[in-house]
């Protein structure tokens, strides 16, 4: 269970259930979105499929690989990707098949990776087997709060609800997971997540996945570098208006997050946040303006040339 950090007390009771074989038919596994649902689901499915006898689950034998990768063909997921609801002809379908015995593992385990997104006529088609089940079958429902199915889901269910990391064990594993990152950025990331390595994770891939141009845009900007930006605007002149475009759209994109930082909201980008605490709404507003009123003169067939040039006017106007 060492991929689930934290939650120490929860795992000990799993770790005593697992060593007893006595494990429920149904979890109902809570917590926000980056708590580690989906990695305590692929533990438990795991351990209910290991062969290694009281040491569950092992890791290393054929059943746990197969959970671990996704091709176990008794884990099944019962999902409807793309769509606001999971109906119930599909939990119908998983009904029906429950009462297939497994292809080769020791139980038949079904995965709601939406159980907050079925609706109540799914549910109570989902009550109907986990009321009485075959002694192979199994279910695994996530869920962001136990409040969100029917009290008679929950009462047939064992609900492990996940909880914070601890400050000392969240930072090591960030900087393990980004060690090219300044510990302020580290800090930034986890305080806004509440505690939640994945939610931290997302914050600080998002920033990443920034252009060099938009970190350095948000820099002179916060800093009101007029000749930092003239520096940046200048060789972009040279740019084809399909590179130009996404490059303004997301600096405008920043300066939106920066605003909503001003109101009091948390941006999701560091680079946001940074320009939040340094200018003004009206500020940020004038500017982000400009940058959609460029964007909109590509699209008018103007040269990169001439929108680089006017927008390094707009924006020296916000300074």
């Amino acid at each position: 269970m060492q991929t689930l950090l934290g939650n120490e007390r929860l795992k000990s009771g799993l770790a005593a259930a697992f060593s007893s074989g006595k494990l429920s038919h149904c979890y109902l596994i809570t917590g926000p979105v980056g708590s580690g649902r989906h990695t305590l689901a692929g533990i438990l499915a795991a351990a209910m499929e290991c062969t290694a006898g009281s040491r569950r689950p092992c890791g290393v034998c054929l059943a746990c690989r197969k959970v671990r990768d996704r091709v176990h063909p008794d884990v099944i997921t019962v999902d409807e990707p793309g769509k606001k609801t999971v109906s119930v002809e599909t939990v119908r379908r998983a009904r029906t098949d429950v009462y297939i015995r497994p292809n080769e593992g020791l139980r038949k385990v079904y995965f709601f990776p939406r159980a907050m997104d079925l609706n109540t006529a799914a549910q109570n088609a989902l009550l109907k087997v986990i009321e009485e089940p075959p002694d192979y079958a199994a279910f695994l429902l996530l869920a962001e709060g136990a409040e969100q199915l029917l009290p008679t889901i929950r009462s047939r269910a064992v609900t492990l609800r996940l909880s914070p990391l601890s400050e000392t064990v969240g930072l090591a594993e960030l900087r393990r997971r980004f060690p090219d990152r300044p510990q302020a950025a580290l800090v930034d990331a986890w305080t806004r997540a509440g505690g939640f390595l994945g939610q931290a994770e997302t914050i600080l891939t998002e920033a990443s996945a920034l252009a060099p141009e938009t970190l350095r845009f948000a820099d002179c900007f916060a800093r009101r570098d007029r000749l930092g930006l003239t520096e940046l605007l200048v060789p972009m002149e040279r740019m084809k208006r399909d590179q130009l475009q996404p490059l303004l759209l997301e600096w405008a994109e920043v300066l939106h997050q920066a605003m909503l930082v001003r109101t009091g909201l948390p941006g999701a980008w560091e680079t946001a946040r940074q320009i939040g605490y340094s200018r003004t709404t009206a500020e940020a507003l004038r500017a982000r303006q400009s940058l959609c009123r460029a964007a909109e003169l590509l699209n008018g067939n103007v040269s990169p040339g001439a929108v680089c040039g006017a927008l390094q006017v707009w924006l020296d106007e916000t300074n």
